[in-house]
């Protein structure tokens, strides 16, 4: 076995794909990533020749000049990428959620403006959820849109935007009480607008706000922000899909496909780990031979290799359920738990076998054990990922009579 995590029944056109993604995180991400990463830098040059080998289209469809390819080669491809840098993963991860909401969800008005400048990189997205007083509760969202006329006036604070300052096309779910009557359960009664805007920071357009970036442990380069809204006025015909009440469905079908992104990511950093422990393990000598050569050693690289390969199947099956058209939160919920997890401890266990080095900046693997902990908490906690896993489950296995 050559590699890790090798994936069957790819048709020529994915391996195709996947190859030259490979060879772009090898020759132009993994050489320039710790330097950028420790200037906090976001990678312009690399965006640039993503945007070059037309990713920003992956997967949106052919007819808006799209590469119209499924989520399991995207999903593939985000873990190549996250291999080499993870926050170059999360530029283009919220880029395409908000295509995929446009496209599943989107009138054909929306998605005739957007879909075509988003495949070719000149419309950037960038999705908002959460706020400052809430993390996985959705349903206690206080930002709020009120009619007026032909447009809504959205007032509201909302937090931890990936892309908030270089997207200038943000999906933001609000509260929107028209139409739902008091006493309406709390996600029937959110809307989620397309908020154009200006990149940058500041006020990028009247009554939007996106102060600088949040100074993060990890994951640096992407910039991470806070978005606030006082009195933004957005015309009626950016509500997605035409009709208020539906934002928190088309969040979670968005969400669905983002955490399968988040286990790819998971997948991803737990390979470069593995590469980096077994690589380190043969060159450090202790007692006379390659620590490689010592059992202890090795029961770690098979424990880390196993997790490598449990987790990019789960990942995979994640990917090709929602390809299908079916329902996939179990599967989608279980592979990015899982991936998450065990990315921790493998990136967690190539730090051990490094010993004092891997506390050091020289190298690597230190980039590594501070960027997995993110990937423990975006797109849902493991508390969340559990709740749902558990909830489906029951249905499945549900007692009759």
């Amino acid at each position: 076995m050559a590699r890790l995590a090798q994936t069957a029944g790819l048709t020529d056109v994915q391996q195709e794909i996947l190859s030259t993604v490979r060879d772009f995180v090898d020759k132009e991400i993994i050489p320039v990533a710790t330097e950028l990463e420790h200037r906090d830098e976001y990678p312009q040059q690399i965006v640039d020749g993503l945007k070059e080998l037309g990713l920003f289209g992956l997967m949106i469809p052919e007819e808006y000049g799209g590469l119209g390819e499924s989520l399991l080669t995207y999903a593939l491809c985000v873990e190549e990428i996250a291999r080499g840098w993870m926050s170059v993963s999360g530029i283009i991860n919220t880029h395409f959620i908000v295509a995929y909401m446009l496209k599943q969800h989107g009138t054909q008005e929306q998605k005739d403006h957007f879909l075509p400048r988003m495949a070719l990189s000149e419309v950037r997205g960038a999705f908002s959820m959460s706020e400052p007083a809430l993390g996985s509760d959705v349903s206690a969202i206080t930002s709020k849109a009120v009619r007026d006329g032909d447009e809504y006036v959205l007032n509201g604070q909302k937090m931890w935007l990936t892309n908030g300052g270089s997207s200038n096309l943000v999906a933001v779910l609000v509260r929107s009480d028209e139409g739902h009557p008091e006493g309406t359960a709390p996600h029937k009664s959110m809307t989620t607008f397309l908020v154009e805007k200006e990149p940058g920071f500041g006020e990028v357009r009247p009554g939007l706000t996106i102060p600088g970036k949040i100074d993060k442990m990890g994951y640096k380069g992407v910039d991470t922000t806070e978005l606030i809204m006082d009195g933004l006025r957005v015309p009626a015909n950016r509500v997605l899909g035409g009709t208020t009440g539906r934002g928190f469905y088309q969040m979670m079908d968005g969400v669905e496909v983002g955490r399968v992104n988040v286990a790819a990511r998971g997948c991803g950093v737990a390979q470069r780990a593995f590469e980096l422990g077994v690589s380190y393990a043969q060159q450090r000598h202790t007692f006379g031979k390659p620590i490689a050569q010592h059992q202890a050693i090795q029961f770690k690289l098979a424990e880390m290799a196993t997790k490598v390969e449990a987790a990019h199947a789960m990942m995979v099956n994640a990917a090709r359920k929602k390809d299908s058209g079916e329902r996939n939160d179990l599967e989608a919920g279980m592979a990015k738990y899982l991936a998450s997890e065990y990315c921790k401890e493998v990136v967690e266990d190539a730090f051990r076998i490094h010993g004092g080095y891997g506390f050091s900046k020289e190298y690597e693997i230190e980039r590594l054990y501070r960027e997995a902990p993110m990937l423990l908490i975006g797109e849902g906690t493991a508390e969340i990922q559990k709740m749902i896993i558990g909830r489906r489950l029951l249905e499945e296995y549900r007692l009759q009579g």
